[in-house]
């Protein structure tokens, strides 16, 4: 259960301007959350992580569980993806602040992707939401 709640708070963190462009009462939750969006944003990266490896270990899976397969990787790539944009402060911070090429690839790496960042926070919504939905009605 707190896979899915994280990964909706991930979710909501980074698609926070789509949200509140249609929702402006949203602002409110948000706001709440965006303390502790470094530290979300860590846990979804690394968990991300997890989640990658154990897609590819499992990939046999995907000739007998197509579906599982893919929602599991989809979860994945939402929870790295929205993890490394919500944590990139954390990040460099902690484990690239002693190398100055690390840090700079890390800064391009995350220009690449923060456009992209609401589509992927609006994918972890739905990751997340459907990781409750499977786990606790299915």
């Amino acid at each position: 259960m707190l896979a899915g709640l994280i990964t909706i708070a991930g979710g909501l963190l980074a698609a926070s301007n789509l949200i509140i462009a249609k929702k402006p009462n949203a602002k409110d939750l948000i706001d709440k959350l965006t303390p502790y969006q470094g530290w979300i944003g860590i846990v979804m990266f690394f968990w991300g992580i997890w989640e990658t490896f154990n897609a590819l270990r499992f990939i046999g899976a995907l000739s007998s569980t197509p579906l599982l397969w893919i929602f599991g990787f989809a979860t994945a790539v939402a929870d790295l993806v929205v993890g490394f944009l919500l944590g990139f402060g954390l990040i460099t911070k902690y484990t690239l602040s002693g190398s100055p090429a690390a840090r700079a690839r890390g800064q391009q790496f995350r220009a690449r992707l923060a456009p992209w960042q609401g589509t992927f926070g609006l994918l972890a919504i739905a990751m997340g939401v459907l990781y409750l939905v499977w786990i606790y009605v299915l």
